[in-house]
């Protein structure tokens, strides 16, 4: 029974008398304070006062990762940045989740480039450069697709003197059109074998066209000039050695001055080959020649360069064998008859 001056219980009472859960099972409330989450203390109830406290919200998995320090989100270069996992650009959470997953991913590319063969590898580099050559084709007629609109259009609308002689002109024009642009791609560097951006090879397409363009301007001007009579203008080279593109992976041509061969050190045979291109040719198609021939040089020295390690490597295994007594069959035979 109560009274009004306060209850006469003592205080042990009073606080059993405020525990919400005192009428639970103890099996179900042994069970709440495991799976709960507000954790309820019997002994410490909370105020009447007070509202009640809504149940918190399951955290997001962002909101369960541990925070970061001051000290380390200060100092970046501190031993517990350095430690953190790098998120790979496959991940979709780069916030730092699952990090623990990716530590050893490998995708793949790499995974089927370590199980490739040697004569694989080989194989990789002399398609790579083969398709290089016929991506040079089509991008030459691309850049050529007016000049092949007119070739059609002779053909289906052209007068009768023009049929008669297959189209003669426009023929000529398309096939010097592909000729040149497939010459000004390779010396602007689209015959490289390196690894670049889809991006960086439509720029070059586009300056190839570009240039192309401007020597039949060029030309145009310098007839222009002969026939008035006038002096003949002078124009800038159509490729400066400094010639680049802005790309996230840099230059999109290496200097072909650089080249480690030059026209003059290749056996006889290909200098008379070389010179035989180069004959009669007007100075702006002579430049563009020249430095499409030192462009394939280029090419050739990185085909030769990608297959000169897979050979050393290989060599180096076929030592270690030897070393080791684990000679096989293969490498006696390549001993006997000198292969490599």
């Amino acid at each position: 029974m109560g009274w009004f001056w306060g209850s006469s219980s003592p205080s042990g009472d009073d606080d059993k008398a405020k525990d919400p859960l005192r009428n639970l099972d103890p099996s179900l409330r042994e069970f709440l304070k495991k799976e709960s989450p507000v954790k309820y203390d019997s002994s410490n109830p909370p105020a009447t006062s007070q509202p009640q406290r809504p149940v918190a919200s399951t955290p997001q998995p962002s909101e369960r990762l541990p925070s970061k320090t001051p000290a380390s989100s200060l100092n970046p270069s501190s031993p517990e940045t350095q430690s953190e996992p790098k998120i790979p650009a496959q991940s979709l959470y780069q916030d730092g989740r699952y990090a623990h997953l990716w530590k050893t991913y490998q995708s793949q590319h790499d995974i089927e480039a370590a199980n490739k063969s040697d004569q694989e590898k080989i194989d990789d580099v002399l398609e790579g450069y083969k398709y290089r050559k016929a991506e040079i084709g089509r991008a030459a007629l691309e850049n050529c697709a007016l000049e092949q609109w007119e070739v059609n259009d002779c053909f289906r609308n052209g007068g009768w003197a023009s049929r008669l002689t297959m189209c003669k002109d426009e023929n000529r024009e398309l096939q010097r059109c592909y000729n040149m642009q497939g010459k000004f791609l390779k010396a602007l560097g689209y015959l490289s074998t390196f690894d670049r951006p889809p991006e960086v090879d439509e720029q070059i397409q586009m300056h190839a066209d570009t240039l192309y363009h401007r020597m039949l301007d060029q030309e145009k001007a310098i007839e222009a000039a002969k026939a008035e009579g006038k002096p003949v203008p002078e124009f800038p080279p159509l490729l400066s050695s400094q010639t680049k593109f802005s790309s996230a992976a840099g230059a999109a041509h290496a200097n072909l001055e650089e080249n480690k061969f030059k026209p003059s050190d290749l056996p006889p045979k290909v200098q008379a080959a070389f010179k035989k291109r180069l004959d009669g040719l007007t100075d702006e198609e002579r430049e563009v020649e020249e430095r499409a021939i030192k462009a394939e040089i280029q090419a050739g020295e990185q085909v030769a360069q990608s297959l000169g390690s897979i050979y050393e490597r290989q060599a180096e295994e076929k030592r270690l064998r030897k070393e080791q007594g684990k000679e096989t069959i293969g490498d006696k035979i390549s001993s006997i008859f000198g292969f490599r």
